[in-house]
């Protein structure tokens, strides 16, 4: 397939076409797209005739034809250094592979928007699919019509902007909320920055799963880990939190690389574990109710958010305790920088591992 020199000057056109560069099966060369579509894609190579790209990779091309464009260079390969057409033929296997990142990363630099068709809803929101590479559209991104029914995106197209993209962590979020609202990278960031570490915000819970529940915090995506929901253990975040309410959190940490906060309920209120050892002094006697049996021995509630052990070394084996009954103990130890208490049962004579 040869060309039409594109020189504006006639004598550097001929000395080009009496003297084209060599090329060999295998070399790789940058290569300007001359033109592309279903069918096929011309490169200018350089020499005396166009080159084409291979058939197997031209049935892949179709995924990428709306992020590529006449007068876009990038790297090829020579599969064929002349075919039986006359023209060579070159690979871009090494676009598919490493281009789609690059594309990505040009996007959310530009705050360009892309298409991606939506997969499945998990726990860390709907599942998208980029040219191959799977990404995730957070709950909190996705507009008001889909937060409460984000299962109905699956199969669909959607356009949505780039938050995160990261090729060695193989790591893309996107936004469909913003993309649908116009917002700006500029304007998330200005939303996190006024938010400030310690203070305490309105947070409204837009999903709950086995870890925590998620939060949007002044258009701030949050997360309330289930350890930050009580003093006391939380086993089921949805016991305690319930997807649509609002509540007061206080910002515990921001994440600077991608803008999202860590939140907490119970650091709202005063940590039971201050001053133990004043209220729980040695041989001093409380009540508590069973909380569960393990194979060290009884855990026992004295309070929200404080539980005591009384160690199977101290026990005589012919207890029966159940969870939720009441028992009488005494304090043995208490250590409230491990936020540890060693309980003992009533008992006329003190066990010989007593201390």
């Amino acid at each position: 397939m040869p060309k039409t020199t594109k020189s504006a000057h006639p004598m550097e056109a001929m000395l080009k076409a009496s003297h084209p560069p060599k090329i060999s099966k295998g070399q790789e060369l940058d290569a300007e797209i001359v033109s592309l579509s279903k069918k096929g894609v011309l490169f200018d190579i350089g020499a005396k005739a166009y080159a084409v790209l291979g058939d197997l990779e031209v049935k892949e091309i179709s995924t990428y034809l709306p992020y590529l464009k006449s007068g876009t260079t990038m790297r090829v390969k020579i599969i064929a250094s002349e075919s039986k057409d006359g023209y060579p033929v070159v690979s871009m296997r090494k676009f598919f592979q490493k281009g789609k990142w690059e594309i990505l990363k040009e996007k959310k630099d530009k705050e360009e928007e892309i298409e991606v068709i939506c997969g499945e809803y998990g726990k860390g929101g709907v599942f998208a699919d980029f040219m191959g590479i799977r990404g995730v559209i957070p709950k909190i991104q996705l507009t008001d019509n889909f937060i409460s029914n984000p299962e109905k995106l699956g199969g669909q197209k959607i356009k949505v902007r780039i938050l995160e993209v990261d090729e060695e962590k193989n790591r893309l979020v996107v936004s469909q909320k913003a993309a649908a609202l116009g917002i700006s990278q500029k304007d998330l960031r200005a939303k996190f920055d006024k938010i400030k570490e310690g203070k305490t915000y309105k947070a409204k819970i837009l999903g709950v799963s086995e870890f925590g529940a998620f939060c949007d915090v002044e258009g701030v995506e949050g997360l309330i880990h289930i350890s930050e929901i009580s003093w006391e253990k939380v086993a089921d975040a949805s016991e305690h939190l319930k997807t649509g309410e609002t509540l007061d959190v206080v910002v515990v940490e921001k994440n600077l690389t991608d803008m999202k906060l860590n939140l907490s309920l119970k650091r709202l209120t005063k940590d039971p574990w201050e001053e133990i050892e004043k209220k729980y002094p040695k041989d001093k006697e409380v009540k508590g109710s069973i909380v569960r049996k393990e194979k060290y021995g009884y855990f026992v509630k004295l309070e929200p958010g404080v539980e005591g052990l009384i160690h199977i070394s101290k026990l005589t084996g012919a207890e029966k305790f159940k969870a939720g009954q009441d028992v009488t103990v005494f304090i043995e130890k208490v250590n409230a920088q491990g936020r540890r208490i060693s309980l003992l049962l009533p008992q006329k004579e003190k066990p010989v591992t007593y201390r």
